[in-house]
């Protein structure tokens, strides 16, 4: 059986420097997602035109909207990049230049030209779970986060906190917060 080899990672997109190259529904789409998980994302988008969702979407929250084609100078400094532009030519060629950069691109609908893929996330408060399928299916991967955002209990950002407070007050070595911890977790888990 083929296994998913993916390395999963949360991102610190306020962080870093990210760039979408396309302006239409597919721009959009990356924008949007990423905007959900990460409101305060610094991205900049650069397309020869902008759908109005983008443009209403990049005003709401402060993303900037380059009108101009594609070219290399736009991968000055920036660490990520999420072609989605109309044109498989321009995204290979996005591809290519950001690899040459050593900066991590991702190709829409394109699995064999992305460094990483944005996959299902559900968020409930400083809770985050990714789903990945290895790119093989966005549709289940997109049912799979309708189901965990529907059996995670939204008050399950108090018990966070609240282990997070008594994770404070323990002054054992490391082996032994760690055992008290997965013991009261798991006891959570069991009750549920």
């Amino acid at each position: 059986m083929e296994k998913n080899e993916l390395y999963p990672v949360f991102l610190k997109l306020h962080e870093l420097n990210v760039l979408i190259v396309g302006g239409g529904n597919v721009g959009h789409e990356k924008l949007s997602f990423m905007l959900k998980s990460s409101p305060a994302a610094r991205v900049i988008i650069v397309a020869e035109e902008f759908c109005h969702e983008v443009k209403v979407l990049a005003e709401k929250h402060g993303v900037p909207l380059l009108l101009r084609p594609y070219t290399t100078n736009v991968l000055h400094k920036k660490h990520l990049v999420i072609a989605a532009t109309s044109d498989p030519e321009v995204n290979k060629q996005i591809c290519e230049d950001a690899r040459e950069r050593n900066i991590l691109v991702n190709v829409a609908d394109t699995p064999e030209l992305c460094d990483f893929y944005l996959g299902g996330v559900v968020t409930k408060g400083n809770v985050k779970i990714a789903i990945s399928t290895n790119g093989k299916s966005p549709t289940m991967a997109k049912r799979l986060r309708q189901l965990f955002e529907e059996i995670i209990p939204d008050d399950i950002n108090e018990l966070v906190e609240n282990l997070n407070r008594y994770r404070g007050t323990l002054k054992e070595n490391f082996e032994n917060k760690v055992e008290k911890l997965n013991h009261i977790t798991r006891s959570f888990i069991n009750k549920s």
